[in-house]
C-alpha cells in the first residue's frame, strides 16, 4: 500500500463528542472519555499529557484501532473509524498504525533484526529492517538479541520495528516510562528522527512534562476530557530535555 503524503493543512485524526464508558449496571460506571473533541493536524509530533486514569490511553486505543467508543465519533483521515467493523479496524491498524507502549514486546529468541522482519515480512512497502534499524541508531546491533541489549536498545527496536512498515502515524505509551534519562533521550531522539524525516504524525503520552517542550503540540486531559491544547513556537531537541 502506497501511503498518502503529509498535509499539514489536513487533521489526521478527528474526534468530535467522543466517549467512552466503562462498568454500570452492577459496577460504577467510569467515564474514560467525556465528550472529547480534537483535531490534529498531520505530520506533528502531539505530547499528551495529564494524570493516570485521565483519558489520553484511552483516546489512543480508540484512534489506533484497538478500543471502541461508545459514543460519538473519530476519523482517521476521512475514514470514520468508529463505524467500523472489528475486520475494518484490524485492517487499518495493519495498513497505517505503528504502536510503541512502554514494554518493549520483543521476541527474546530473534535478533534486533529478526524482531523488525516480523513486520516487513508482511508490510506490502515496508523498509528494510537494516534501514529502520539504523534510522533509530542501532546499525551496530542488527545481530544482538533483545537480553544483549540495553533497555532504551531494546526500546528503539520496538520503534524501528513500529516504523518499517512506513506507517501514516505512529502511536506511542508511555515510550521512556520505564528508562532512566539517558536512555529516554535517545528514545526520543529517535521520535523526533523519525517525525522530521517522514512526516509521520507522531502521538506521545507521557507523565514527563518536560517531554512537552520537544512537541508542536501539547493536549492535557483531566477526568476524560481535552482542557488544554497549546502549540509550541519554539521546540527544544531531545537532547535538551530534561527529567
Amino acid at each position: 500500500m502506497t501511503q498518502t503524503a503529509p498535509d499539514p493543512g489536513r487533521p489526521v485524526f478527528r474526534t468530535r463528542d467522543l466517549t467512552k464508558i466503562y462498568g454500570g449496571g452492577a459496577t460504577a460506571e467510569v467515564r474514560a472519555l467525556d465528550g472529547v473533541d480534537l483535531d490534529l493536524p498531520e505530520g506533528e509530533l502531539v505530547v499528551l499529557l495529564g494524570p493516570s486514569g485521565s483519558g489520553k490511553s484511552t483516546l489512543l486505543n480508540i484512534v489506533g484501532g484497538l478500543d471502541h467508543a461508545t459514543s460519538g465519533q473519530a476519523w482517521f483521515r476521512d475514514q470514520e473509524l468508529t463505524a467500523m467493523t472489528d475486520r475494518q479496524l484490524t485492517r487499518y491498524r495493519r495498513d497505517h498504525v505503528g504502536f510503541v507502549f512502554q514494554f518493549y514486546n520483543l521476541v527474546a529468541s530473534l535478533t534486533a533484526r529478526e524482531n523488525v522482519a516480523l513486520v516487513t515480512d508482511v508490510a506490502d512497502n515496508p523498509m528494510h529492517p537494516d534501514e529502520a534499524l539504523e534510522l533509530v541508531g542501532l546499525s551496530g546491533r542488527l545481530n544482538h538479541f533483545p537480553a544483549q541489549m540495553s533497555g532504551g536498545e531494546q526500546q528503539r527496536v520496538a520503534i524501528a520495528r513500529a516504523i518499517a512498515k512506513r506507517p501514516g502515524v505512529l502511536l506511542c505509551d508511555e515510550p521512556t516510562g520505564a528508562l532512566d534519562s539517558k536512555t529516554g533521550t535517545a528514545v526520543l531522539a529517535a521520535l523526533d528522527e523519525v517525525n522530521s524525516r517522514f512526516g509521520t504524525t507522531t502521538l506521545v503520552i507521557t507523565h514527563n512534562a518536560g517531554i512537552r517542550k520537544m512537541a508542536h503540540r501539547v493536549i492535557r486531559f483531566h477526568d476524560g476530557r481535552v482542557v488544554e491544547v497549546a502549540e509550541n513556537d519554539t521546540r527544544l531537541p531531545a537532547s535538551e530535555i530534561a527529567w
